[in-house]
């Protein structure tokens, strides 16, 4: 397969019959969890299916069948670390709004680069309802800054401290806004925690939000399905 998850619609949990085997369709969800330690190509795939591990159905496994093929094809793939001077932390972050046709959750990702390696990232599910896609945005944005600030202080623990701030890259100006904006306004008081959480990291130099154009969002293959040929390119 070209690519591991299809672009169109998410899954649902009631598209299709159960599956005669749930034990196989579980052993194979876990054993891919385990590779996107070292393929964080795959990794909104595997989130997809994971969902659905308690109650899998048909649909369901052929998107884990998928991942299995697109695997196949790319058995060369892996994460490969270089050496670099540690004296940048990079991240992209990004969520898609209300992307789940069963509970109308976000999915957000982000990843971090330490020099030049990647060394975290992340596709999952947002907690709570976000009534904006502004807000779906923003707490994209929270969640990689607060994974910013853990490296930072292990890095500092390490006595590797960084001098300068991190960027965090964000498609949404809404977002971008906020994080500078001390004005609370009526749309963000139900985020209030997390305008404040990143407004701090912001007025302290540790962090800098910046805006990225959509067809530069590189976290965009944490929160869909892609088309081949920018999958590829991403």
């Amino acid at each position: 397969m070209p690519t591991p998850v299809d672009s169109k619609s998410k899954l649902s949990a009631n598209d299709g019959a159960l599956v005669s085997d749930p034990t196989l369709y579980r052993s194979l969800a876990g054993a891919l969890q385990y590779l996107i330690f070292t393929r964080p190509n795959i990794a909104y795939a595997v989130q997809q299916v994971c969902l659905f591990i308690h109650d899998p159905r048909e649909s369901h496994f052929a998107t884990l069948k998928r991942i299995i093929g697109y695997v196949k094809g790319t058995l060369d793939f892996g994460l490969y670390l270089y050496p670099s001077a540690p004296t940048k932390l990079l991240a992209y972050t990004d969520a898609d709004w209300a992307g789940c046709p069963d509970t109308r959750r976000s999915t957000s990702g982000y990843y971090v680069f330490l020099g030049d390696n990647l060394i975290s990232w992340s596709a999952k599910r947002q907690a709570t309802l976000s009534r904006s896609s502004a807000e779906a945005e923003y707490r994209g944005v929270a969640n990689v800054v607060a994974e910013i600030c853990w490296l930072r202080n292990l890095l500092l623990e390490l006595q590797c401290p960084l001098r300068k701030a991190s960027i965090v890259y964000c498609d949404n100006i809404s977002s971008i806004y906020m994080s500078h904006n001390l004005v609370q306004h009526q749309r963000t008081k139900h985020i209030e925690m997390d305008i404040h959480f990143v407004r701090e990291k912001v007025a302290r130099g540790q962090v800098k939000i910046l805006h990225v154009s959509s067809s530069c969002q590189y976290a965009d293959i944490f929160t869909k399905g892609l088309l081949r040929q920018l999958f590829t390119d991403f």
